[in-house]
């Protein structure tokens, strides 16, 4: 028996459908922002990452929902997506007021650290475009009808506003309707919720959000009842904690088909032991970790971890095979500048063999 009943690749117009918000990353380079005269610009966005490394990366067909304004910001984060081949069908144009005030495309700073110097991250995405779309926006049974294998969100997209939770429902009720497996990453950013109940709101919207969910990105405290310091905490775990863990999910969300979760050890902003836990058919797995891996630019990682994972359980690969694909491929995402994956699947494969660094010629 298959641990996801997937449709069928030939009767599908996408592997893949992802709901998000698509910012513009300003990125300073080696300066820190406040010193920097430079900027180089890459789209950016955790739910729309994972469709685009299936894409460039695992030869996939995917595609992308979001909502921009139309106004040259907007056309250039059109641009940038174009050249990462996600289909663009259903982004939603919305007009452009001449200042803003009524609707925006959201930006973010991204200094990268290095050695004792953290990475910082400045947002600036208040009443984006995609934060004000709301349930019938978007014609989803539509969508789905074309064919979709995959649907993917997350607690990013949710934490937006008072409606992008309501949207995410109606997304997977009608994905499911449609037979397409659904993953979510609980992605819990405290910038985003402090506003609107921090922590507590994360895991209740989770929660509201977990009937529906196929494959889970997270971990306990992002479902959590009662806070505790395992919802703050990053997971850290053995495979017999992290098998008694997922048993206590499944006993709460018994529909969840496979459960993944990285770990992450910083020694310094630039070496971190980087690895992942999952769960599938009631066993635990856990993958190669990569330790002392030199990081260029940490952030990304965990959605090259997701989208590798995604891939390996949509090809019936395994657990097992997924969570080292993930492993690898979020390795090689934090090699290169950007929130995107700039490998190929020869290279990931090749990291996930044990291959060196050695250069290739």
């Amino acid at each position: 028996m298959e641990l996801l009943a997937l449709r069928e690749r030939a009767e599908c117009k996408f592997d893949l459908l992802s709901m998000g918000e698509v910012l513009l990353r300003f990125d300073p380079g080696e300066e820190r922002i406040v010193q920097t005269r430079h900027f180089r610009v890459w789209e950016a966005g955790g739910e729309y990452n994972v469709a685009r490394a299936l894409r460039r990366v695992f030869g996939m067909k995917t595609a992308v929902v979001t909502a921009l304004v139309d106004n040259p910001m907007g056309r250039l984060v059109e641009d940038l997506m174009l050249q990462g081949g996600v289909n663009l069908d259903h982004v939603l144009w919305r007009e452009y007021d001449g200042i803003g005030a009524e609707s925006r495309n959201g930006v973010y700073f991204m200094e990268r650290g290095f050695g004792v110097r953290n990475a910082v991250g400045s947002m600036d995405r208040g009443h984006t475009a995609i934060s004000q779309v709301k349930p019938g926006d978007v014609d989803w049974d539509g969508i789905f009808a074309q064919g979709v294998r995959w649907f993917h969100t997350g607690g990013i997209f949710c934490a937006l506003s008072a409606t992008t939770p309501e949207v995410a429902k109606e997304a997977m009720q009608s994905a499911r309707r449609h037979g397409a497996v659904i993953s979510y990453d609980c992605n819990y950013r405290p910038s985003l919720w402090k506003a609107v109940g921090g922590r507590a709101r994360a895991a209740e919207v989770n929660r509201e959000l977990a009937p529906y969910v196929d494959v889970l990105f997270g971990h306990e405290g992002d479902l959590a009842l009662e806070l505790g310091p395992y919802s703050y905490a990053p997971p850290q775990h053995t495979l017999e904690s992290y098998q008694d863990m997922c048993d206590r999910i499944l006993k709460a969300h018994p529909n969840f088909k496979a459960i993944a979760t990285t770990t992450r050890r910083p020694h310094t902003a630039s070496v971190n032991d980087f690895g992942a836990f999952g769960y599938a058919e009631g066993k635990a797995y856990e993958a190669r970790e990569m330790r002392d891996l030199a990081i260029f630019d940490r952030v990304g990682g965990g959605d090259g971890f997701a989208s590798g994972v995604v891939c390996g359980l949509m090809e019936g690969r395994g657990m097992e095979w997924a969570l080292n694909c993930g492993v690898a491929h979020g390795a090689l995402t934090m090699t290169t500048a950007g929130d995107n994956s700039f490998a190929t699947r020869a290279e990931v494969e090749r990291v996930m063999q044990g291959g060196s660094a050695g250069a290739q010629r």
